[in-house]
């Protein structure tokens, strides 16, 4: 079977899926419980406050006159036809379609007569939030105002016209539906990456077709350096080999050593002596253990092997070492604390 016949079965079975969520969902009328939830979602930038969220019905040839809301109105038609008019123009809805109406969008809606139609409707309101100085940049967070600013501007951009749902946002209500049935651990933020992927996914059918998107990417020798530098840190301890540290990295032997002199401007066994120096140090500076026992802890079998390894690192014993610590210590008695 080709790649392409597989994603049309997966594709297949998806709506099948759907179709099945979609046919319970309708059955036990318990269509506006999402609207019940007081969804206020920080996202990037953004607060997003969800008015509403829910399935609703039309009746055969139901009209919904011109109206418009001072939010946003993302309406989802999965089953049925109908048409929807704003001031110049009329557009037939069907199955599958979508149409977004942003702030002060004048509308009519209005079903039709033999093939009544259901909607799925999105009501929210977003605003741009004040800079919060306590809010911590890195760990993704420029990254996600970035998209989620991106978003809000081709939400503002995006045409009224209906198109169809290409990225299958309809999906995500679905999805919020059996997330607040189950109701498990992390409930809120499963309802709060729905509510998001319906907003990116309707948006996703305005984007050029040229748009690209930046995706950071790592300094593959700086992150595996910094790999290896960990493994070897959570396991200086015992005797470890320069192959089950490239191994841990991801690399070969040959590239790891290329890697340590690159970023370390050392070798393998440089790095795993400054490793286990700096906390047989630490450990002389800081309790009474016998030396023998600090260099069996950090992976020196023999104390034999420790001292001149120590002596030519520093100029002075382990106990010379010790000593001058204490001294510094009774000196400035504060020193450990700063």
């Amino acid at each position: 079977m080709n790649r392409s016949r597989e994603q049309g079965g997966t594709g297949h079975r998806e709506q099948l899926r759907q179709l099945d969520s979609f046919t319970r969902l309708r059955s036990n009328q318990r269509w506006d419980v999402l609207d019940r939830l007081d969804l206020q979602i920080r996202w990037g930038g953004y607060g997003i406050r969800v008015l509403r969220c829910h399935l609703t019905a039309f009746q055969p040839g139901q009209i919904v006159p011109f109206h418009q809301h001072s939010e946003y109105e993302l309406h989802f038609i999965p089953q049925g036809r109908g048409r929807v008019a704003f001031e110049h123009r009329e557009y037939d809805l069907k199955a599958g379609m979508f149409y977004i109406t942003g702030p002060n969008v004048p509308h009519e809606q209005w079903s039709d007569e033999d093939d009544p139609m259901y909607e799925f409707c999105l009501h929210c309101d977003i605003r741009a939030l004040p800079d919060d100085p306590d809010i911590l940049h890195g760990w993704g967070e420029d990254i996600e105002r970035s998209e989620a600013e991106k978003c809000v501007r081709l939400l503002e951009a995006s045409s009224a016209i209906p198109v169809a749902d290409r990225f299958n946002a309809m999906a995500c209500f679905l999805d919020a539906y059996k997330i607040y049935d189950e109701q498990r651990v992390g409930f809120y933020t499963s309802l709060k990456q729905s509510i998001i992927q319906m907003l990116l996914r309707a948006v996703r059918a305005f984007a050029p077709e040229e748009q690209t998107v930046s995706i950071p990417e790592r300094d593959m020798s700086a992150h595996r350096y910094r790999q290896a530098r960990k493994y070897m840190e959570d396991n200086a301890s015992r005797p470890i080999t320069l192959e089950e540290v490239a191994l841990s990295a991801g690399v070969s032997t040959r590239q790891l050593q290329r890697i340590f002199v690159k970023e370390g401007n050392s070798s393998f066994r440089q790095e795993l002596e400054e490793v286990r120096m700096t906390r047989i140090c630490s450990d002389l500076a800081t309790n009474d253990k016998p030396i023998e026992a600090i260099a069996l802890a950090h992976g020196y079998a023999n104390v034999n092997y420790l001292y001149p390894v120590f002596k030519k690192k520093y100029g002075l014993t382990p106990a010379a070492y010790r000593q001058r610590q204490q001294v510094h210590s009774k000196i400035n008695p504060y020193q450990k604390e700063l």
